[in-house]
């Protein structure tokens, strides 16, 4: 009973030796957080006023009220000017409509000027957000094949460790090369798209 406990014990050491405390993740945690907040209001107090009210007027025209509130004015104007002569009214914009229609084209030219405006920053957020991801990748690409590079060397090195050719291994030693990547990546793509439309030709030719 003895040798057992001790066995578990010495397991269970053993399986949380490669782990942190839960208070040290917590910190590392926090401060990840902590820094990612801390980007996210830098990044925000650069932007101007004029950008703010307009991607706060877009937040706005996006909640389900506004569209509601749009049906609501057009049904409400239709019918002061269909029926509003029958009760007294003056009709201030007749059948067709025609104020009505300028004043719905001129909304949405500015609607869509702000969409676009919002998304506009947004997109360069993502782009710089893309770059910085893609430079973590990249050293942490390296960083990796250092490491294998390094434990190969020292598996060379150890007497007591049986050398052997690895061709796994020798090729994850060496960084992957960016401009490689891309370059097939943007063959992949051309092809695909030859292929798409050879596909398209032949459709067309039955």
């Amino acid at each position: 009973m003895k040798h057992a406990a001790a066995a578990a014990h010495q397991e269970r050491a053993a399986s949380g030796a490669g782990r942190l405390p839960v208070a040290e993740i917590s910190e590392r945690v926090a401060h990840n957080i902590e820094t990612i907040a801390h980007l996210h209001t830098e990044a925000e107090g650069k932007v101007g006023r004029n950008q703010r009210t307009i991607e706060r007027l877009t937040e706005s025209i996006g909640q389900p009220w506004s569209l509601n509130a749009i049906l609501g004015v057009v049904a409400l104007w239709v019918a002061l000017n269909t029926l509003g002569p029958s009760v007294g009214l003056l009709r201030v914009d007749p059948p067709p409509f025609p104020w009505l229609q300028g004043g719905i084209s001129l909304c949405a030219l500015l609607v869509t000027t702000m969409v676009l405006t919002t998304q506009n920053r947004y997109a360069k957020r993502a782009a710089q957000r893309g770059n910085f991801e893609l430079q973590v990748n990249l050293i942490a690409e390296q960083k990796i094949a250092k490491l294998i590079s390094l434990v190969e060397e020292l598996r060379r090195d150890l007497p007591s460790v049986r050398d052997r050719v690895d061709p796994v291994a020798e090729a994850m030693e060496e960084a992957v090369d960016p401009h490689a990547v891309l370059s097939v990546l943007e063959e992949t793509t051309e092809l695909g798209g030859h292929t798409l439309t050879l596909h398209e030709e032949d459709d067309t030719s039955q």
